[in-house]
């Protein structure tokens, strides 16, 4: 049986046992999975990592990898096995004029900080810009300008890890394309991310953002799939309000500009179904813009809402179930307390533009990602599990439709599920994670099994 003596003099400084470090790592941002490690790993190295996974995988212990926390359910945690927390793990740069290197553990708005003063930013940020890089990297990342670009693991030019085995690597879609296929969306299934060279493009100055209303899905469906086929838009995201009966969907649409010469909006808004006296109209810096979620988040802190049980539950709907499917789950009463709190989003993506193999998508041109972000009171296990159970119902629907999960839900997968969910790319998986992390030891909070 290993010790955290011999764990202490294999790894050595780096390794933390302290109750209290064990603790802050214990939970994460869904609050809904209580799982204890023996130790965290905080590396001043890729030595480190090498050592660790040299060390755990022959004696069959758990390995996880934490960034920003931000996991749902456990999937960044390691009952009885070592944390890696990357946080102290490199910087952001150097920055040229069409790249940057962001270490993994860094926070994409760390990411943003670094690029901006150069005028530059990735071509897709998700909305909420504290998840990690290479949290978000392994699991694909959305984002409202995914109907043009992709995912933000498609944004990736090169990927330096250590594999489950402790080998240090560097891979590209043209130098070890197998291992960088496997990493990008691969859910930490083969290797650990230590670093990512992104792709920037020129930001703009300013943006203008419409805020268009609907009473109609049929129509705000439509129209959302006229718009992300055009491109009309640099960034379109929407959503569905339960609350508001009068107008309850939402386009959220954004057009970059200098500020000396606007978007014409009649131009922009021609040839659409919204409803033309609710138009809300800003115009923003693109800094502004792009942390336009940090207030909500400092808002909920202060509350103590951020701090609560999150059973958030992400799904892909094909284009031709989406209407029935919205409908059908927004009417449920298992998710009535979306009338009252929380965060329902949907909007368009087209499957063409998303390109990292292991990305699952349901069949067609279009799909909808259909997002439904709710909050459990705190000190009732019992309503969050509740919850879980609805987001489970939910899923057994939605896939008997074609759907898939974007697997970063408060969502219980069997085996049977997660080889649903790759298809044809189960054995592929399986194969790389053989070969990249013969012990298994790698992620195993999503419960994958091989």
């Amino acid at each position: 049986m290993t010790t955290a003596h011999d764990l202490a003099a294999h790894l050595g400084p780096a390794l933390d046992t302290r109750p209290d470090a064990l603790h802050d790592v214990t939970e994460d941002f869904g609050h809904l999975v209580r799982a204890v490690p023996r130790a965290v790993l905080r590396p001043r190295s890729v030595a480190d990592i090498q050592r660790l996974l040299e060390y755990a995988g022959p004696r069959g212990i758990p390995v996880s990898v934490r960034g920003g926390g931000h996991s749902m359910y456990g999937q960044g945690q390691a009952d009885g096995g070592i944390v890696v927390d990357l946080r102290g793990m490199g910087p952001v740069g150097p920055v040229t004029d069409s790249q940057v290197v962001a270490a993994a553990g860094v926070l994409w708005r760390d990411v943003l900080a670094a690029t901006l003063p150069h005028g530059l930013t990735p071509p897709v940020l998700t909305d909420y810009l504290g998840a990690s890089v290479g949290g978000v990297l392994s699991a694909g990342g959305l984002g409202g300008a995914g109907h043009r670009h992709g995912l933000v693991a498609d944004q990736v030019l090169e990927l330096e890890v250590v594999t489950g085995a402790g080998e240090h690597r560097f891979c590209s879609p043209d130098r070890d394309p197998e291992l960088f296929h496997t990493v990008l969306a691969g859910l930490g299934q083969c290797a650990v991310i230590v670093s990512a060279t992104l792709r920037l493009v020129p930001a703009p100055a300013r943006v203008r953002r419409y805020c268009l209303s609907y009473t109609d899905l049929t129509r705000f469906l439509a129209d959302q799939r006229m718009l992300a086929e055009e491109g009309r838009f640099a960034h379109l995201e929407g959503q569905a309000r339960p609350a508001d009966d009068s107008r309850p969907y939402l386009i959220e649409a954004v057009a970059p500009h200098t500020g000396q010469l606007p978007p014409d909006d009649a131009l922009m808004l021609t040839g659409l179904a919204h409803d033309p006296t609710a138009v809300e109209t800003t115009d923003l810096s693109y800094a502004e813009f792009a942390h336009r979620v940090d207030t909500d988040e400092e808002v909920l802190t202060e509350t103590g809402e951020w701090l609560h049980p999150h059973p958030w539950l992400n799904l892909l709907l094909p284009h031709d179930r989406a209407e029935p499917l919205v409908r059908a789950v927004l009417a449920d009463p298992a998710f009535s307390d979306l009338r009252e709190t929380g965060l329902v989003l949907l909007y368009p993506l087209l499957s063409a533009r998303l390109r990292a193999p292991l990305f699952q998508r349901p069949p067609g041109d279009v799909l909808y990602l259909f997002a439904l972000l709710r909050t459990a009171p705190p000190g009732s296990p019992e309503t969050a599990a509740a919850m879980v159970a609805a987001n489970r119902k939910v899923y057994e629907l939605a896939r008997s439709q074609g759907a898939v999960a974007y697997p970063v839900n408060a969502l219980p997968m069997s085996d049977t599920d997660w080889r649903d969910h790759y298809g044809s790319r189960w054995q592929a998986l399986a194969d790389a994670k053989r070969r990249h992390d013969p012990y298994l030891v790698l992620t195993r909070g999503h419960g994958l099994r091989f």
